[in-house]
């Protein structure tokens, strides 16, 4: 399961072709469970950098996640989601 991630986030962070489309599915693996524990704002997060890096598939499903998460985990994604994008 490490491996996974760290292939995911290795592309995704060095601008790897599919950048967007990697951040798309380590969003969604986190809001289906699939390979880890189902975190909601973990998932939104790398929804949302996807949708800022050009996926309209993440935006879509950041949207549709957003609408069922609690104001303050939305707040959390979007706060992870802002720090991440000032590391890389």
């Amino acid at each position: 399961m490490a491996r996974f991630n760290f292939e995911i986030t290795s592309d995704a962070a060095m601008g790897g072709e599919n950048r967007a489309d990697s951040l798309c599915e380590m969003g969604l693996a986190y809001a289906t469970g699939r390979g880890r524990p189902v975190d909601l704002v973990a998932a939104h997060k790398w929804l949302n950098i996807a949708a800022i890096k050009g996926s309209d598939r993440a935006a879509g499903l950041r949207a549709d996640l957003a609408a069922t998460m609690s104001k303050t985990d939305l707040a959390a994604a979007l706060r992870a989601a802002r720090e991440w994008m000032t590391v890389h």
